[in-house]
């Protein structure tokens, strides 16, 4: 059975900082490709956002919008997935989904539960 369990979120002060986390299981880590994506509460009906994912092979992609505040890594041995977001702002408040996908003969795309990122004063 496969999970995503994401932690880490909760109510920050603008400027603060936030480490996400996913553990996975139930699935070949390691040789899926990880992201962290996020829905803001005032887009219920668009798509979620990337905000960043890194490769199997440890490639990594940033959104604009978090580029130079935000780290992605992923630790193989614990199956874990971590987004550090530093200089938070208000726009960065947010459901937090992790997704992890692989593409071989078949699509395999996984969702968590999400985690809420809010940031206000």
């Amino acid at each position: 059975q496969v999970q995503l369990v994401e932690s880490g979120g909760g109510l920050v002060q603008p400027g603060g900082s936030l480490r996400l986390s996913c553990r996975s299981s139930g699935f070949t880590f390691s040789t899926y490709r990880m992201s962290w994506y996020r829905q803001a509460p005032q887009a219920p009906g668009k798509e979620r956002e990337l905000v960043a994912r890194i490769s199997s092979r440890g490639i990594i992609n940033y959104a604009d919008s978090v580029k130079g505040r935000s780290t992605i890594s992923r630790d193989n041995g614990e199956k874990v997935v971590y987004l550090q977001m530093n200089s938070l702002k208000p726009e960065d408040t947010a459901v937090y989904y992790c997704n992890a996908y692989r593409s071989d003969f078949r699509e395999y795309d996984y969702w968590g539960q999400g985690t809420q990122v809010t940031v206000s004063s």
